[in-house]
């Protein structure tokens, strides 16, 4: 009986250990544009920057684009933001080379979904 408990405890501990996914440099998201005004985890620029510079502001242009994880760092806290270029090599927007996305916030919302 205590073979059989370990057995399935190792068992749930390897799979909960499985089953959390960091990011790593080269992995590839895609950016989905949620249903809200504006993205809350990835750092876009606010409607008025780019109406400034002349970009309609619906994020239209960035909704289901590749994107390439460029760094990873890991707060303190347990946060991990990512930066994030564009797979083909373009900016975002005409300007950003780069953004920088809170990684399990922004999974989460469904602002990126990692693809495979």
């Amino acid at each position: 009986m205590k073979k059989l408990l370990f057995t399935l405890l190792c068992f749930t501990f390897f799979l909960t250990a499985s089953a959390h996914n960091e990011p790593k440099v080269g992995d590839v998201l895609t950016v989905n544009t949620p249903s809200a005004e504006g993205f809350n985890h990835i750092d876009f620029p606010k409607a008025n920057i780019l109406i400034k510079r002349g970009v309609v502001t619906q994020y239209k242009s960035i909704n289901n684009n590749d994107v390439v994880v460029s760094n990873v760092t890991t707060d303190n806290n347990g946060s991990t933001t990512v930066i994030l270029k564009k797979k083909d090599g373009t900016k975002f927007f005409g300007f950003l080379n780069k953004v920088k996305a809170d990684y399990t916030k922004a999974i989460s919302a469904g602002e990126l979904k990692i693809t495979k």
